[in-house]
């Protein structure tokens, strides 16, 4: 059955939209040839979102051509600002930005759960306060359109809301809560860190010519992500991608329902890859913090001084503790031989369950590790599974799990902004 007239011009309005937001100020001439409709077909939606206040002239194209210039339109940004925050064990990062991206402010603030949650609630509230007034988006506590949370944890897929879940502060869920009573007028949601890094991942990073994929977070934790077919996987429970509690070899028992200590956490967990590191005399002796994992793994590939280790054949240092040059010694490729193997072991159960054909290294590690850790794992996948996978270092690092809560909440605003205009 064909689309009836106003079914048509809502998919024609909503598809010039998202080319606009994609590549920016376009002529009515480019929309055309971008979109295949006709140049009536054009010149009425681009009246229509004109008159409905979702686009404007933003200046004219310059190209060479008989008359005056053509006239380019862009999205009308100061329309709606969003706000984006990565909520950790320990700290909350946010970011505020206008409807196509761009940034308007940010900030960072270290939270002490033992301070008690009230305090910790009250913390980050106050930071995306000000963040949202740096932005010019605080006025009455309304003016905050949307708000896109990215915490580790799992999400309940019938109410959308952050499950109570063992080792994991309580302040997170009381946040959410905090925030929409904050800002009434805003629409909150949450999802799980992992999934927001993939999302990332797929629309700015690494993973953009894939619509099958797997993205495993290596950070403080670590966690999975499935997408499959352009859309991402959360499983009937959210839990898809709980890769920590996934049984391997190589640990000294076997996880339980409310501790992974024993599965594929045991392995590559931050706790887990510094002890290795110091194995490997990687990094300063006192490497211990759970927020130097990416650094140690960063150590490794570019080769700066390892801890002095008796018997180990690190090279020699300069007095200032500077390496003579910075070439990976052998040591550092020991390192990240032994964790390419762990590594390994997690990705092949993966992959021999789901096949996505690639699978990117995200949170800390993956980044850092780059292309020297990313081959490895792939070699030691080759020799383990049957099914070909590509396996990709992911380039937006820690970053990755705001960008992705700024997407979900841009996707969200235009939703119901895009919609707007009377049909």
């Amino acid at each position: 059955m064909p689309a009836s007239p106003s079914t048509a011009r809502a998919i024609n309005d909503r598809l010039a939209l998202s080319l606009l937001q994609e590549q920016g100020p376009l002529t009515a001439g480019q929309l055309k040839q971008l979109t295949g409709l006709s140049r009536p077909t054009v010149a009425d939606l681009v009246e229509r979102l004109t008159a409905s206040g979702l686009i404007t002239v933003v200046g004219e194209s310059g190209e060479q051509r008989r008359g005056p210039n053509a006239r380019l339109y862009g999205i009308v940004a100061d329309q709606a600002c969003l706000a984006a925050l990565d909520v950790r064990t320990d700290s909350v990062s946010v970011l505020v930005s206008d409807l196509v991206g761009r940034v308007l402010a940010d900030g960072s603030v270290p939270v002490a759960p033992e301070a008690g949650e009230a305090a910790a609630v009250e913390r980050a509230v106050e930071l995306v306060e000000r963040a949202a007034k740096e932005a010019g988006a605080s006025g009455d506590g309304g003016q905050l359109h949307t708000v896109g949370i990215g915490a580790p944890g799992l999400i309940d897929p019938a109410t959308g809301e952050l499950r109570d879940s063992a080792g994991l502060p309580s302040w997170h869920r009381r946040l959410v809560a905090a925030l929409q009573e904050r800002f009434p007028q805003a629409r909150v949601s949450v999802e799980n860190e992992t999934n927001l890094a993939a999302l990332a991942e797929q629309r700015e990073g690494v993973a953009r010519d894939r619509d099958t994929f797997v993205l495993l977070w290596l950070g403080d934790s670590c966690g999975a992500a499935v997408v499959l077919d352009g859309s991402l996987r959360r499983g009937a429970s959210g839990g898809t991608g709980e890769i920590g509690f996934l049984p391997v070899p190589g640990t000294t028992g076997l996880p339980s329902a409310t501790d992974c200590s024993g599965g594929y956490h045991s392995l590559v967990g931050a706790a887990a890859i510094v002890e290795l590191a110091r194995e490997y005399g990687v990094g300063p002796g006192d490497l211990s913090a759970d927020r130097v994992v990416g650094e140690a793994v960063r150590l490794a590939v570019g080769g700066a001084p390892v801890a002095p280790q008796r018997g180990a054949g690190n090279c020699a240092t300069s007095p200032d503790g500077a390496a003579p040059d910075h070439r990976p010694n052998a040591a550092h490729a020991r390192f990240l031989d032994a964790l390419a193997d762990r590594i390994a072991v997690g990705v092949a159960a993966v992959v021999a369950i789901l096949d996505p054909g690639c699978v990117v290294l995200g949170g800390e590690v993956g980044p850092a590790g780059g292309a020297a850790l990313a081959t490895r794992v792939e070699a030691r996948l080759r020799r383990m599974s049957p099914l070909v996978t590509e396996v990709r270092a992911g380039t937006l690092g820690g970053a990755a799990v705001l960008r992705g809560a700024l997407l979900t909440a841009r996707e969200r605003a235009q939703d119901e902004l895009f919609a707007a205009p009377d049909r």
